[in-house]
């Protein structure tokens, strides 16, 4: 019996977001169970939270947020370095 490895992207329906789509589905295998998750649902986005996500696209790999994912998005330190707040 092969298992099936679980695939979650999570995706906010923007065109950087449908190129990723469009990546995992064209490198999935037929173990691969590819499921396209709105963060526009707030239970898609809590399970994001959970993970990690902090910004879209992200890829989750059997319940693991990828490494190509992690550690991005917003964050106070990085905008007020790139002038944000400063007159």
């Amino acid at each position: 019996m092969t298992v099936k490895r679980k695939i979650e992207v999570f995706s906010a329906g923007c065109p950087a977001c449908a190129d990723v789509e469009f990546l995992v589905n064209s490198l999935a295998c037929p173990s691969c169970e590819v499921d396209i998750l709105d963060m526009r649902d707030i239970a898609v986005a809590q399970r994001a939270k959970a993970l990690g996500v902090r910004s879209v696209p992200a890829v989750a790999i059997d319940g693991r947020l990828a490494g190509c994912c992690a550690g991005r998005g917003v964050d106070e330190v990085s905008l007020r370095a790139a002038g944000l707040g400063q007159p």
